[in-house]
């Protein structure tokens, strides 16, 4: 494979066990090694973001635990020791080589809210057009629910979509992805070069790989059907690995590439909020003659293809669209409230204004739904 020698956009994800000690501690060494070679692209020109992992598991032992904690409590106490550490550790490193880090903690609500989303993407924009360095992690101190199976991953994707990523970098304790469990199959053999996420792809990913970090193969994987959608192109490779990043970049290191936009598509802006991010406040059941004027010719979604409106949203809102036995259709930004497209006479079709507007609508994203944060 040709080496990549533009300059880039790259988002990296860091996991867990990739900078800690087997003791559940920040590693100085693991952490010197990732930012010496994160220096290496920023002297190269590259524009880099560091979606980092590790909060929970610097801090619980700090916090007088001897194994990570199970509660939410106790895990959004170590974050809030841990993220500290962290933040302090990056920075003083990255400053040794001239360079600002900065710190970007984001929840749900800044992803599903567009003015939020459209904020946090100005201020990441602006801050590497100043040659700053952001480090993203989700706020663990605050959120929840989300200290959950992978969803560092699924940000890391998230955050390569919100920016216009040109690669999206994820690195764990796996070296890629292989058509089955090596741990358990001895002839498993290593995916090189995936442009497509087979239902044969998803049954081989497995479960958590790591006692310290929340991700798996599994979360991997969703996260790069999000950035294979955004038009992204993924690494998936092992931490630790001599100059890992830089041979990521220039397509020489050892892992699985995921190849982003290869059909021809490529979301912008507005579409990778409405299927990402958005978090449907309703539901519309269109025709047949609605479903495929929407998947066929690319129309947008008129009253009198309406059979049914539920849930109560407003005008602006993005509402799923799905068919007669509830297959999803697609989403869209809706250009009226439940209570007005009640009141609508649904059989005229005749200069009617579009329900949903073809330019609002993201379609055959069946994983949208169960990815959005």
């Amino acid at each position: 494979m040709a080496p990549d020698t533009r300059l880039q956009r790259i988002v990296i994800k860091i996991g867990s066990s990739s900078i800690t000690s087997r003791h559940g501690e920040i590693s100085r060494r693991k952490l010197e090694k990732l930012t010496d070679e994160i220096v290496m692209l920023k002297d190269a020109g590259h524009e880099v973001v560091l979606v980092s992992s590790g909060a929970v598991a610097a801090g619980y032992r700090k916090l007088g635990c001897l194994d990570r904690p199970d509660t939410l409590p106790e895990k959004q106490a170590a974050a809030s020791i841990g993220q500290g550490l962290l933040m302090e550790a990056y920075s003083e490193l990255f400053l040794s080589h001239g360079y600002v880090a900065s710190q970007i903690l984001i929840t749900r609500s800044d992803f599903s809210n567009e003015v939020r989303y459209k904020n946090v993407r100005n201020t990441l924009n602006v801050l590497l057009e100043r040659g700053i360095i952001p480090i993203v992690n989700e706020n663990d101190t605050v959120t929840v629910d989300r200290l959950k199976f992978g969803d560092n991953d699924t940000l890391s994707a998230k955050v390569a979509g919100l920016v216009d990523s040109d690669q999206l970098l994820i690195l764990s304790d796996i070296d890629g992805l292989y058509n089955a469990d090596p741990n358990k199959h001895q002839d498993a053999r290593l995916l090189e070069n995936v442009t497509e996420i087979t239902p044969e792809i998803e049954a081989a990913a497995g479960g958590s790989g790591s006692t310290v970090g929340t991700g798996g193969m599994k979360s991997k994987i969703e996260a790069v059907k999000i950035a294979m959608a955004s038009g992204i192109s993924t690494f998936l490779g092992k931490a630790g690995v001599p100059n890992i990043l830089a041979d990521a970049v220039n397509k020489q290191a050892r892992g699985t590439y995921f190849n982003g936009g290869t059909n021809g598509t490529s979301l912008d802006q507005k579409k990778k909020w409405i299927a990402f991010n958005s978090g449907p406040e309703g539901e519309i059941t269109v025709d047949q003659d609605a479903k495929a004027m929407i998947l066929e010719k690319q129309q947008s979604l008129l009253p009198s293809g309406i059979i049914s409106v539920n849930g109560q949203f407003e005008k602006g809102a993005v509402i799923r669209i799905v068919d007669t036995i509830g297959n999803e259709i697609g989403l869209g930004v809706v250009n009226f409230s439940t209570e007005e497209l009640v009141d609508l006479d649904f059989s005229k079709s005749v200069k009617q204004k579009p329900v949903v507007c073809k330019e609002d609508l993201v379609c055959n994203l069946d994983y949208s739904l169960s990815l959005t944060i």
